[in-house]
């Protein structure tokens, strides 16, 4: 929350009474820029300049002084994520796959590779398989290896708005540690399940430092449409030329990555096209923070 002007003093105050009230009830009592007896005492000889400096001066002291222990820290936490629906650089697209890791990953990386292309993978947890087996792992690691985008899918692909608290929390939490431990790096971008948020999951979200991405064209692969179908979805797409696509496709689908995945990166190649990640696409830092991965031990598990 930005600290408001002088002007919206009184909003303020609302705000933190509001906000106290419901989460911090030793901070109730109302902040001491409402003592009458200083304007009294004091008014006569200060300038309206001046006044406004003592009420701006009371108003953050008493918020630095008796809120900021509690309240400054959760408002940080509460602070929103980011739910980014587009690309912002020119001529870029953005290839995404949901739902892995799956049998089909490593063929789609050396596919995006032979063609001088970079993709992201929203993964789950424990969706078409544990995350930690040896050969999603593998799959994972394959992903980062070889400099495309591995995101956070959730563990479980759950409906999140359906969900709260920890159990909200720990769809995040969970998968975030996986893809640490797998790569030595922690996602900075999250996609929810089915698309579905809400104030809540963009709170946890930022809560951990994660921006939201959904898309702006859907594949159909998902929604049961033909390779046929969602190949003509594409060229409509490039027929239009667009400055730049975020796509939604599915690893999981052998039709999207034998058919329908070759056709579309020919079609964007022959337009000029640059497919990178979603972090590139955007002109962000794909990851938190990255390191060295973790040694496979009994915590590997599911």
């Amino acid at each position: 929350m930005r600290p408001p002007g002088f002007s919206a003093m009184g909003t303020l105050a609302s705000r933190i009474s509001y906000k106290n009230t419901r989460e911090h009830p030793s901070l109730t009592v109302p902040p001491p820029f409402f003592l009458q007896s200083t304007w009294f005492s004091f008014g006569s000889i200060m300038s309206f300049s001046m006044r406004c400096v003592v009420v701006a001066t009371a108003v953050f002291g008493a918020i630095g002084v008796s809120a900021a222990p509690l309240d400054a820290p959760e408002l940080a936490i509460r602070a929103p994520a980011a739910v980014i629906t587009k690309c912002t650089q020119a001529k870029t697209v953005a290839l995404t796959f949901d739902d892995g890791p799956y049998v089909n990953t490593k063929k789609l990386v050396d596919l995006l590779d032979r063609n001088g292309a970079k993709g992201t993978w929203f993964v789950n947890g424990n969706n078409y398989g544990c995350i930690y087996d040896s050969n999603n792992a593998g799959s994972v690691k394959y992903v980062y290896d070889k400099g495309h985008q591995v995101a956070s899918h959730t563990w479980a692909h759950q409906h999140l708005t359906s969900l709260s608290g920890s159990t909200l929390k720990n769809e995040f939490t969970k998968v975030n540690t996986a893809i640490k431990k797998i790569t030595g790096a922690e996602p900075a971008f999250m996609r929810p399940p089915y698309g579905e948020y809400d104030n809540e999951v963009r709170e946890v979200a930022g809560s951990l430092g994660q921006k939201v991405v959904i898309w702006d064209f859907d594949s159909g692969d998902s929604a049961g449409k033909s390779a046929s179908q969602s190949k003509n979805d594409y060229k409509n797409l490039i027929s239009k030329k667009p400055n730049n696509v975020l796509t939604l496709n599915h690893e999981t689908y052998a039709t999207t990555v034998n058919d329908v995945i070759p056709y579309a990166i020919q079609q964007f190649k022959a337009k000029g096209y640059k497919m990178v990640t979603v972090a590139q696409c955007l002109g962000q830092a794909p990851y938190k923070s990255t390191g060295s991965p973790s040694p496979r031990d009994s915590t590997w598990k599911c």
